[in-house]
């Protein structure tokens, strides 16, 4: 299925909702973005130290309406792990279409550890400023894997992809595909301020205790 056939099946962006996303995404920017800038140098040097490749990864990522954009995350993986992605496809701990390897040898000793705490995750606090992401909502799938979801589950493409998630706050890599996807569609469904607070304030709880992370 090419992109424009997700394009095409992709219903029309969901309004409700969008003014007060976009209103606590600056918000949390603004207060998030002055105290990262420490930590992103010095992690992003710590990256670059410990195995050869630029201290960023950059993937392209299905997002509102099916469009696509530039995801930024801190270089977990050794800088061949996507020609590797097919020898590792039959790992995957997951069910169903995204691949999730637990064990994973393309992650690099402090890939793993960030990670682990989600720390890899920081520079889209970027993308949400830009407007190409949001702090909650479902997680941007790679073009590969959004070619094969059922139709159904590109009403997720209805709303911002989320840097976080009721997915994410539920199990993360532990809860499988249609788990995943029925609570993409829950989260569409009944999104509001009130949700979003929550996940929120989830996520602390779930990071702190790296439930689901690798």
């Amino acid at each position: 299925m090419t992109m424009m056939t997700v394009n095409s099946v992709c219903s029309k962006p969901k309004t409700r909702g969008w003014r007060h996303k976009r209103l606590l995404d600056l918000v949390l920017c603004a207060i998030a973005l002055p105290a990262l800038v420490p930590v992103l140098f010095f992690i992003g040097l710590a990256v670059m130290v410990t195995s050869r490749g630029p201290a960023f990864f950059v993937q392209t990522r299905v997002g509102l309406a099916g469009d696509t954009f530039e995801m930024l995350k801190f270089r977990s993986m050794y800088v061949d792990a996507e020609s590797r992605r097919n020898e590792v496809g039959h790992l995957s701990d997951r069910q169903g279409i995204c691949l999730k390897v637990k064990h994973d040898p393309r992650i690099t000793p402090i890939g793993r550890f960030l990670r682990r705490w989600s720390l890899d995750e920081l520079p889209q606090v970027i993308n949400v400023l830009t407007g190409d992401m949001s702090f909650v909502g479902p997680r941007p799938g790679l073009p590969c894997e959004v070619a094969q979801y059922p139709e159904a589950a590109h009403q997720r493409h209805d709303v911002l992809p989320g840097i976080t998630g009721l997915w994410q706050v539920s199990g993360r890599a532990e809860i499988g595909f249609d788990e995943m996807i029925e609570l993409d569609l829950e989260y569409v469904r009944q999104i509001s301020l009130w949700i979003d607070l929550r996940i929120l304030f989830r996520t602390v709880r779930v990071v702190m205790g790296g439930q689901g992370a690798y």
